[in-house]
């Protein structure tokens, strides 16, 4: 059996246990302050491997390899550059140790922040991490985890790096401060909305707190994943004593939590730092006859930022779309790019949240615009404030690629029937949403075969019904073509189980009456079921009509993090 299928198989039957402490243990066996552990292990491999094997001895499933720090950034503060090699020897002597138990490829932080948070570009990040990949699997490892992650963006860094070397299982596992937020602002649910679209196996946290603070974070996760979770909590929170930090929950009260965090919806479970291999058998002996809480969703239709969720779920409020950051449309945007100014992109975006948008629409092609460099700029600027994720409207494969890739979050992508078959796998090798754009040369929509041909096409990529938008905005302005779009809404919501999109932006332009025709048609199809209205949230009539609409219907809106930080 390979070790996916077995890794899915244990999965299915139990809580997966994972090893604890590596570094304290090191300490323990004679790590010096001020050495790199990573080359310490290689001159000591006994005691790497004494390590290993009294964690598997305690009852690990896994057991990760010393490699946590064993990157470019981290061993060239001590003069080190033998990166592939060393991962490779370190994985070796896990492999041996472990005999029959399953090995994981640690690869931790570099300490830096990846751009747009920090100074390291992204690509660079993504090279270094491709770098200790290849070691740990020359090194014969059984999956990755990639742990302890403070920002968004290396975490994704090291995942396609992963990705695009291996298809091995592949764990994600963020560490979280007291307010419930990574150190650069990440909440546990965009980061798992982030991550498992993007191809992660399994998601979690690691760190953060002792497994009574990481009860908040796993629950807030679980009714949103589509993996399975993972909690590898401290053993308490850290106290000085002397000149020495220590942990001080005993192994018996670090494994009472484990009903609890299994129940919460935890997977897989060890414990990361103070944790002994005595913490590890009372857990695996805690959870012996504790069944696993499977994933919730087969697929979830969710988009997100570094900064917030939102989910496109059936019988949640109709999800505003602020449309001005078009530079076809708004002249400040399309000068300010063409000056290398971000200030208008950046104020009409956060006017847009302000006043109510929860995604933002990104048009940047216009005359004069280069358009994969200009989007690349403004998400510099946007990404690392801004609580919205974005649809993308680019008329260049080429954008869509550079852009996915880049994003911290998970993006909508307008996909129109010519671009199709160059796109649709472009946006699931990132794990996008496609938004599929239905409307004909004369500017009335397509039949409702076309429509079934799409999706049926975007489903052969991998895509579930539920993460497909439909676009059924008419081009033409005329009643007949606005009647079909209602039409369309309410039967894609009703037969395909598709989420569905309508742009208002353009209805009525230059009648008086504009914002109240706008108005009129939301109305109508908030009530046909429509999930995302692209709109000027600044128009209050538009914004008033979908709130009482969503108070009619009973929808509530809801913010993530759902957890109250004195809960996390």
């Amino acid at each position: 059996m390979n070790p996916n299928s077995r890794i899915l198989n244990l999965l299915r039957q139990r809580v997966l246990i994972l090893d604890g402490a590596m570094g304290t243990e090191l300490h323990k066996r004679g790590l010096p302050a001020g050495v790199c552990p990573e080359a310490w292990c290689l001159a000591h491999p006994a005691a790497v491997a004494e390590i290993h094997a009294d964690y598997r001895e305690a009852g690990a499933d896994v057991v990760y390899t010393s490699t946590f720090g064993a990157n470019r950034l981290k061993m060239g503060q001590y003069g080190l550059t033998n990166v592939r090699e060393t991962n490779r020897l370190l994985a070796e002597i896990a492999v041996r140790a472990a005999g029959k138990g399953l090995v994981a490829g640690d690869i931790g932080p570099t300490g830096h922040f990846v751009e747009p948070f920090g100074d390291v570009p992204f690509e660079d990040s993504v090279a270094l991490f491709r770098e200790q990949v290849q070691g740990l699997l020359e090194g014969g490892v059984d999956l990755f985890v990639i742990e302890t992650m403070m920002d968004i963006q290396e975490a994704r860094a090291a995942l396609i790096a992963v990705r695009e070397i291996s298809d091995l299982f592949c764990m994600v596992t963020m560490t979280y401060e007291k307010h419930g937020r990574t150190l650069n602002g990440t909440d546990p649910v965009s980061a798992l909305v982030t991550l498992q679209s993007l191809g992660a196996d399994a998601v979690g946290c690691n760190c953060s707190a002792g497994p009574e603070g990481m009860l908040g974070l796993i629950a807030a996760m679980k009714p949103h994943a589509t993996v399975p979770l993972v909690a590898k909590p401290n053993a308490g929170l850290p106290k000085l004593v002397g000149d020495a930090t220590v942990f001080d929950l005993s192994a018996a009260g670090f494994a009472g939590f484990g009903g609890s965090l299994a129940a919460a919806g935890a997977n897989l479970m060890g414990g990361c730092c103070g944790t002994t291999p005595a913490h590890i058998r009372a857990l695996r002996d805690t959870l012996t006859v504790v069944k696993p809480v499977a994933p919730l969703h087969r697929a979830l239709a969710a988009a997100s930022s570094a900064r917030n969720t939102v989910i496109l779920e059936e019988g949640r409020p109709l999800m505003v779309v602020g449309g001005r950051l078009n530079a076809a449309e708004n002249e400040a945007v399309r000068q300010g790019l063409l000056s290398g100014d971000p200030g208008p992109a950046r104020q009409t975006a956060r006017a847009q949240e302000k006043e109510g948008a929860q995604i933002l629409l990104l048009k940047v092609g216009a005359a004069g615009v280069d358009e994969t460099e200009a989007t690349r700029q403004i998400l510099e600027q946007l990404a690392p404030t801004t609580r919205s994720s974005f649809l993308l409207a680019a008329g260049r494969v080429e954008t869509v690629g550079q852009t996915l890739r880049f994003y911290p979050g998970r993006l909508l992508v307008r996909v129109t029937e010519s671009d199709a078959a160059a796109l649709l796998p472009v946006i699931a090798k990132y794990g996008a949403i496609p938004v599929l754009r239905m409307a004909t040369m004369d500017g009335m929509l397509v039949n409702r075969a076309v429509v079934r041909k799409a999706v049926a096409d975007a489903r052969a990529h991998g895509f579930a019904k539920e993460e497909i938008v439909i676009d059924c905005t008419p081009s033409a302005q005329n009643p007949e073509a606005l009647r079909a779009a209602l039409g369309m809404i309410s039967w894609c919501a009703q037969s395909l189980g598709c989420r569905t999109l309508l742009d208002l932006t353009g209805v009525g332009k230059g009648l008086p009456e504009q914002s109240w025709l706008q108005a009129s048609l939301l109305a109508a199809a908030q009530a046909s079921g429509l999930t995302l209205a692209v709109v000027d949230p600044g128009t209050a009539e538009l914004m008033q009509i979908r709130a009482a609409g969503d108070h009619i219907r009973g929808r509530i809106l809801v913010h993530f993090p759902l957890a109250s930080p004195e809960k996390i």
